[in-house]
């Protein structure tokens, strides 16, 4: 990060030859102070962990040299171009070369990767995100479970699940993973790196010692899903599944219910001429107001690129978010070749621009978080390919406003996945919004005594102390506010079309 070192800088006149050797100076000043104080730390590691710490370190040392070479924006906006036609393929199109005979062969050489780094705390939960129930009484979990297993059964086929877990989930995942012992589907798991959290005055670790209790519980981070490459390679799992004839991953969130191993786009890479192998294909789907903050794939220097808005000037953010110029968003469901991961760690070749993430800790100590996305890496990767997607492959859970979608009637699930009623006449998802009541996913599920049926909903708002009856019929728009110190319960077989409630309502029984 030469801004930082440039702040140093800014109040010595100088010539720009001397600026830059001060700066150098500074820099490496800096390294070597977090060279040392890694050293002490690593002092502290006990038995096999301080192995694998050492391994974490030197990617993080890695990550913050090139943090402090970083000079202004990543991308210089003139330079951005709309990627050409032919680079990103509509799904149709891939759709329209039809399946294999022997579609095992393809699956046999495919692994799924789900990234279950990140915990529940956001909708309220304790422990990974992925063992939240989601839709009837089965967690993210055991619905990808299922939906490889049933990939493995109806094919004859041997899919292997490979979960990326960090220190914040892989213990609680562990001890749940006793529970699919006897299904179809060979279960791996590796962890991310845990890197140090950084002061953002002195730009060096806030850990006094590798310990993860106590005052060091805020201390370490897991850096962002871009790490998947570094350590699925440090694991050695990533050689054992190409020594067992593996040959792609496909990568997803593991909240997406939408990431589904789709044979058409297998096929498509498996079927490639071996000059012409497709390394990296990343799924995308149409933007709409919704998902203006999504990245996108631009073109860059003669090659494909993962565009953030975190890496976008201020001056154009707007022009950014517009769904005119960029057309598209990274769904972060992505398909990798395994050996070309295996040669672009071994070469260290692997560029990813750096994510810097400010967090503030308790007693209002400022840290910052060096990151990395996995989609950044496409540019790494020969004959990238980004197909636009059916909008139903992006269904990601963040919110329980998002859970209400999944758990109602307007989808069905079969064999593990979830794919819209065939009775809801429009394709597009209606656009909900619980307010800060629902947020919690313990204090939501009271709030409804049963999943209001949402067929033919367009637009949900609730606002407020408001509780659904059982088979509630919501239509059109409904919006429903109850002010400060009002209550208002739906009573049960209520059915709302185009209705806007507010005020109190209550029906108590006698």
């Amino acid at each position: 990060m030469s801004l930082y070192i440039e702040g140093l800088s800014k109040e010595l006149p100088s010539n720009s030859n001397e600026m830059a050797q001060f700066q150098e100076v500074m820099r490496q000043q800096l390294e070597s102070s977090m060279h040392a104080e890694l050293e002490k730390l690593l002092g502290t590691a006990k038995g096999a962990k301080a192995e694998v710490s050492k391994k974490d370190f030197e990617g993080f040392r890695k990550l913050f040299h090139r943090f402090l070479q970083v000079k202004g924006p990543s991308v210089e906006w003139s330079k951005i171009n709309r990627p050409p036609e032919d680079s990103i393929q509509p799904y149709d199109k891939i759709k329209a070369k039809g399946l294999p005979d022997n579609i095992a062969d393809s699956l046999n050489k495919l692994v799924v990767v789900k990234l279950n780094g990140g915990l529940g705390t956001s909708m309220g939960c304790k422990g990974p995100k992925s063992l939240i129930s989601v839709r009837n009484e089965n967690t993210f979990l055991d619905l990808t479970v299922k939906q490889i297993e049933h990939l493995n059964k109806t094919y004859n086929a041997d899919v292997p699940l490979v979960l990326m877990n960090s220190f914040n989930t892989d213990e609680d995942t562990k001890k749940i993973l006793q529970k699919y012992t006897h299904h179809r589907v060979k279960i791996h798991t590796f962890n991310q790196s845990r890197y140090p959290r950084i002061n953002k005055e002195s730009l060096l670790p806030v850990a006094k010692d590798m310990a993860m209790t106590g005052e060091n519980a805020d201390v370490w981070y897991p850096p962002g899903h871009g790490d998947i490459y570094a350590s699925f390679f440090n694991s050695g799992l990533l050689e054992q599944l190409i020594a067992e004839g593996k040959e792609y991953i496909f990568v997803s969130n593991i909240d997406n219910l939408g990431a589904t191993v789709d044979l058409y786009i297998l096929n498509h890479l498996v079927s490639q001429p071996n000059g012409k192998r497709c390394e990296f294909i990343m799924e995308v789907t149409d933007k709409t107001r919704a998902d203006v903050k999504g990245g996108t794939l631009i073109q860059y220097d003669g090659k494909l690129r993962l565009l953030e808005i975190a890496q976008v000037p201020k001056a154009h953010v707007d022009e950014f978010k517009s769904v005119s110029k960029f057309k598209i968003f990274n769904t972060n469901n992505l398909w990798i070749s395994l050996s070309a991961i295996k040669r672009l760690q071994e070469q260290n070749a692997m560029d990813m621009e750096i994510i810097v993430n400010p967090k503030t800790l308790d007693g209002d100590l400022n840290v910052i978080q060096l990151e990395t996305a996995v989609g950044a890496a496409i540019k790494c990767f020969d004959n990238a390919l980004g197909i636009n997607v059916p909008r139903s492959r992006f269904l990601p859970v963040k919110t329980t406003s998002d859970l209400l979608l999944v758990m109602s009637n307007l989808y069905s699930l079969e064999a593990g996945s979830l794919t819209m009623s065939e009775r809801r006449e429009f394709p597009t998802t209606p656009h909900v919004k619980l307010g800060s009541s629902f947020t919690k996913v313990q204090e939501y599920l009271t709030r409804f005594e049963s999943i209001p049926d949402m067929l033919e909903l367009d637009h949900l708002t609730v606002s407020g102390d408001v509780t659904f009856g059982k088979h509630v019929s919501l239509k059109g728009t409904v919006i429903i506010i109850a002010n400060h110190g009002d209550r208002i319960d739906i009573p049960a077989g209520s059915m709302l079309e185009n209705k806007i409630v507010s005020g109190n309502l209550r029906i108590l029984d006698h």
